[in-house]
């Protein structure tokens, strides 16, 4: 079988990771596909965090917690959280950060690493202290949060559920 189609049909949410930090090379090779995702009108309007240091990730999954008033770490323990963020005045924002996302994960898994997509970005990063974080991390410009790419080596196995009947439909 084509190895990028095995990697799409294996990928998996994962929830649970092993505390080793994923290696330089693999963080590059995710990091190039996200930047390889297209986007509208090659507008190009995403960028990327990376998080690695385990305080700010603390930090960051507090924040993201809060959002639904939970006690538990939304980040599942990974080591590593990218976040993607899209110019707020891009009229393809979302998707463009979707196919970010999308591609971050596929990579994910095709290194065999484990990855999860978090919701919740947006409320952050539209709140005072994500947009105080932002500003701590030198990012400039109006951006709304797509979402969080957590990575790591997975420290689980997980199965496919079944498809839901009708997925596709065939039209004319």
């Amino acid at each position: 079988m084509n190895q990028a189609l095995e990697a799409i049909y294996n990928r998996r949410s994962i929830r649970k990771y092993k505390p080793e930090q994923i290696s330089r090379e693999e963080l590059e090779a995710v990091l190039k596909a996200g930047v390889c995702a297209p986007t509208g009108m090659n507008r190009q309007s995403p960028i990327i965090l990376v998080l690695q240091d385990k305080e700010q990730i603390a930090y960051l999954s507090r924040l993201n917690a809060a959002v639904n008033h939970w006690e538990s770490d939304p980040f599942y323990g990974a080591p590593t959280v990218l976040i993607v963020l899209a110019q707020a005045d891009s009229p393809h924002a979302v998707q463009d950060g979707s196919l970010v996302m999308g591609n971050l994960m596929n990579a994910a898994s095709a290194l065999g690493l484990g990855s999860c997509w978090i919701n919740r970005a947006r409320e952050v990063f539209d709140s005072d202290e994500g947009k105080a974080l932002l500003k701590k991390w030198g990012i400039e410009g109006e951006y709304i949060g797509i979402g969080n790419c957590i990575l790591g080596y997975p420290d689980e196995e997980r199965e496919m559920k079944p498809r839901k009947e009708n997925y596709v439909y065939y039209v004319g």
